[in-house]
């Protein structure tokens, strides 16, 4: 059986919001919102469950704690020993103050970068990969909802499409998938 999916499109953050409050409310299940900025509010009325995100954030941020941690010991005290202003160099806790600008700087880069390498792999945008954008206006000043069928099999195509017209689009698409 072939799939169709629904686009509706908004010319408003706003009537985006409340449309898909409405047919939420009604029974629908929104798939996928195409936006060309974040609409807070919007994933809790879809449905979009709340991101680990954060917890990888401290995960990744401790493992930059980590490895700055090991590294520093490694370079300054037993691989090159250094006498700073005469200060000893014979352990890590001796000196651990002097490294904490060194190692808040390297966990914040490795949180960083691990957060943004993780969204990346998450969203499957990855560089080179085609983008699953339906309409390329929503890169501009246009909203998209995606209703797909199957995912709302107790209503039919003409239902879902009656009910998208009375949230206040400006276009209706569809397409088929085989």
């Amino acid at each position: 059986m072939a799939d169709r999916i629904f686009y509706a499109m908004y010319d408003d953050d706003d009537v985006l919001k409340d449309g898909a409050k409405k047919v939420v409310s009604q029974g629908i299940k929104v798939n996928e919102v195409f936006s060309p900025f974040p609409v807070h509010g919007i994933d809790p009325i879809i449905g979009v469950k709340q991101t680990r995100l954060g917890i990888m954030a401290f995960l990744y941020g401790l493992t930059g704690l980590m490895l700055a941690t090991i590294g520093m010991r490694y370079f300054m005290v037993v691989d090159w020993p250094m006498n700073i202003g005469g200060k000893p160099n014979n352990t890590y806790l001796e000196n651990m103050l002097a490294f904490i600008p060194v190692t808040f700087e390297f966990t914040v880069l490795c949180a960083a970068h691990m957060m943004a390498i993780t969204y990346f792999l998450r969203n499957k945008t990855l560089p080179g990969r085609k983008a699953e954008n339906p309409d390329p206006r929503t890169t501009d000043d246009k909203f998209v909802m995606e209703v797909r069928l199957s995912e709302n099999s107790q209503f039919t195509a003409d239902e879902i499409a009656a009910m998208l017209k009375e949230t206040g689009i400006i276009e209706l698409n569809q397409k088929e998938l085989n």
